[in-house]
């Protein structure tokens, strides 16, 4: 019995990182041994529970069933092993976090200064890039990511939401014809973020039909700031979040063009891998940032600065 809750317990572990090999890194064993315990536990249930390639792991139905009662049975086990360490340990650890950019000029900062100041023993190491990866893959505790269509899900929480405005220099209105309505920005220079160039822009006015926008003439980048730079630099007009332009609207340097149609707010949200305990320093992490939203108020909708 003990033999085979080992097994079943490395058999998780594989398939939530992907790979024999990622597994073997997390436990500290080689990936040989990986494979045989898997091995193992399928000859004594007498059933295939992965079909392995060179390139990733494939549950069979059985695999799938017996992962499930391998979570409940881990989840339950670090439950117990939380509760009798008690709350007198001192969070200790690394925590290797991802987040956009752009972030790097909101409260989340301050946010993450108060946590390591709170648990000084935890280091943390942030990945400024609007690049999206798989957390397992590329070994990140914790992605904080911002999106205007946030797809629901058990380990992701809501921190705060954002206005969006369109936005561009005088220079670059001065150059073009008035843009009067939504239509008239298919014609004009559109700045457009990479990692989102899939999400449709949909401008939404009171009492007027919804306007999917479709300009012509594009340029991408793949960082937020660089996108906000060519922007103030007179490339086009860009949709970024109010508080990265809030200064240099006030300042006049930058002009909300159609300030009577809206767009999708922005939702930063933050996310760890599924099968992170409860107890761990990335949920500890979540929790955190959560009520120190909710004590400033952001995640009524208020705009992080």
């Amino acid at each position: 019995m003990f033999d085979e809750l080992r097994q079943i317990a490395i058999f998780a572990k594989a398939v939530d990182h992907g790979s024999f090999r990622a597994a073997a890194t997390e436990l500290r064993l080689s990936p040989s041994v990986i494979s045989h315990h898997v091995s193992q536990l399928e000859e004594k249930l007498g059933v295939a529970l992965i079909y392995r390639s060179t390139r990733r792991l494939t549950l069979t139905r059985d695999g799938e069933r017996l992962l499930a009662s391998a979570h409940e049975m881990l989840s339950a086990v670090e439950a117990g092993l939380d509760d009798i360490r008690g709350q007198s340990v001192t969070p200790s650890g690394r925590l290797r976090i991802t987040l956009p950019s752009l972030l790097s000029q909101s409260r989340v900062i301050e946010m993450l200064v108060s946590f390591r100041a709170r648990y000084p023993k935890v280091h943390i190491e942030l990945n400024f890039s609007d690049e999206r990866f798989n957390l397992i893959e590329k070994g990140y505790d914790l992605a904080i990511r911002m999106s205007p269509n946030r797809k629901r899900a058990p380990n992701r929480q809501v921190l705060f939401t954002t206005n969006r405005s369109l936005i561009a220099s005088r220079q670059y209105l001065s150059d073009i014809d008035p843009i009067l309505h939504p239509h008239d920005l298919n014609s004009t220079n559109w700045i457009e973020l990479i990692p989102v160039q899939s999400v449709k822009t949909v401008l939404r006015k009171q009492g007027e039909p919804d306007i999917l926008v479709q300009p012509g003439n594009r340029l991408a980048v793949n960082d937020a700031f660089a996108l906000y730079r060519l922007a103030q630099a007179g490339a086009g007009i860009a949709f970024v979040p109010d508080f990265l332009a809030a200064a240099d609207i006030a300042a006049g340097r930058m002009v909300v063009v159609l300030p009577d149609w809206q767009v999708d707010r922005l939702e930063a949200y933050v996310e760890w891998p599924s099968n992170a305990p409860k107890g761990g320093l990335a949920r500890l992490l979540v929790s955190e940032l959560a009520l120190a939203c909710k004590e400033q108020s952001l995640c009524t909708g208020t705009d992080p600065r």
